[in-house]
């Protein structure tokens, strides 16, 4: 008998989590590997198997990354990162935290991705001026944008997920900043993890001399271009417009448009010269990521992700406590975000854990929001989340180092949010 696509789907996943965690071959192979395999097995359509190429999010990070080479091009991140080194001093922790709570306040209002984007070529900058190895920062602000956006409506999709299942039970939505009550904490928490315990799992020593290698893409122009007074002026002013139209999500106007508008300004102005500007994508990040979106596809189309979820259901009994429910959500929605869309993880495990608190006569709403969370830890791969994937050139990761750092962390927030969200939304 033929396996099914589910299982076909679940064979390819687990054969790449193993090289992605050996890397016997690179990142980005594994990545176009997996959508290619599963094109050939007939899980997804031949069209869509390179369909992540021209996934709006990958249009993002090619113009992110010629706007941040042109910062470095015309002087204006080293010349940033000098002032904010004269402010803070040149203490590892000191920028750390300046970072996150910058990354987490803006991404609570705005795409986590957009934050992201825009605050790396600064981040860089400021670590080319202190020298400190742009891997001892990069990763926290990453992690920052992920958990801000916990912490309102719109800061991440899987909100409004929860709040459109909630609806369609007819049961009482959340408001925009109830999110807030454990998304403010939650945020809180990640800051401190990151600063007294992650800061530890981070690369150091020779790892840190690869980071250091791996952000020069972004720097490639920089010695052949002299300090330019009027190109920071233009870079600054374009990096700002581009942020502000992130911010305010203006529906024409998609983040993706306003990189590329602001890219491709930047190089009429020629603030950056078109060669530079092509050197300047890190294309290891541009194909591990649009090779996960067919795979992530897959595994929402083929119904493996519900066949993980009914098992984990079955697992539970018939009868489970509201407590052990909620604990057994978050760990199966944070497990599957880290390998497929945040989005299509609470879509999938929303209306479930519904289903479940109503079954066994409690309120679903700690059980919605624990999903709701959940898929926003997507801490322990490269894959799990956009801004996760955009650092990982940069900063020189390998994928051991976002379990290192990250799979503590989401541990950590399941126990806090376990806890937590059944104090805040009582069964």
């Amino acid at each position: 008998m033929e396996p099914s696509p589910a299982i076909l789907t679940l064979i390819v996943l687990g054969v790449m989590a193993l090289l992605f965690v050996t890397e016997i071959t690179p990142l980005a192979v594994t990545a176009m590997g997996g959508a290619i395999a599963l094109g050939i097995l007939g899980v997804i359509p031949p069209s869509t198997v390179f369909s992540g190429l021209s996934n709006p999010t990958v249009v993002l990070f090619a113009g992110m990354f010629v706007i941040g080479a042109a910062m470095f091009h015309t002087g204006l991140a080293q010349r940033m990162g000098g002032l904010v080194v004269r402010a803070c001093g040149t203490g590892e922790k000191k920028l750390m935290i300046g970072t996150m709570c910058i990354a987490a306040l803006l991404s609570s209002v705005s795409s986590n991705t957009g934050t992201t984007a825009a605050l790396m070529p600064v981040v860089i900058g400021i670590c080319s001026a202190a020298r400190i190895s742009p891997s001892r920062q990069l990763m926290p602000l990453a992690f920052a944008a992920g958990f801000g956006g916990t912490m309102t409506l719109v800061g991440t999709p899987p909100n409004l997920i929860a709040v459109a299942a909630l609806k369609a039970s007819s049961l009482e939505p959340f408001g925009f900043f109830e999110f807030g009550r454990i998304g403010v904490p939650m945020t809180l928490l990640g800051m401190a993890y990151m600063m007294f315990i992650g800061v530890r799992l981070l690369p150091r020593d020779k790892e840190m001399r690869e980071a250091v290698e791996s952000a020069e893409a972004f720097e490639t122009a920089g010695a052949a271009v002299r300090e330019s007074p009027r190109g920071m002026w233009i870079t600054g002013l374009t990096l700002l417009a581009v942020v502000v139209v992130m911010a305010l999500d203006i529906k024409k106007i998609p983040l993706e448009t306003a990189a590329v508008i602001g890219a491709g300004f930047l190089i009429l102005t020629r603030c950056i010269d078109e060669r530079s500007a092509y050197r300047s994508i890190d294309w290891v990040t541009i194909f591990l990521f649009a090779g996960m979106m067919p795979v992530a596809a897959a595994l929402d189309k083929s119904g493996a992700g519900r066949m993980i979820a009914d098992r984990v259901i079955g697992f539970m009994g018939g009868d489970p406590s509201p407590y052990f429910l909620t604990a057994v959500l978050f760990m199966l929605t944070a497990g599957l975000t880290q390998f497929m869309s945040n989005t299509a993880s609470a879509a999938l495990l929303c209306p479930v854990g519904i289903s479940i608190a109503k079954g066994i006569g409690v309120s679903p709403h700690a059980v919605v929001m624990a999903v709701a969370i959940a898929a926003s830890c997507a801490f322990a791969t490269p894959v799990g989340t956009p801004p996760n994937t955009l650092v990982l050139g940069a900063g020189g990761y390998r994928f051991t180092d976002y379990v290192k750092a990250g799979l503590p962390l989401t541990l950590i927030y399941l126990a806090f949010c376990t806890f937590l969200i059944p104090q805040i939304w009582p069964f």
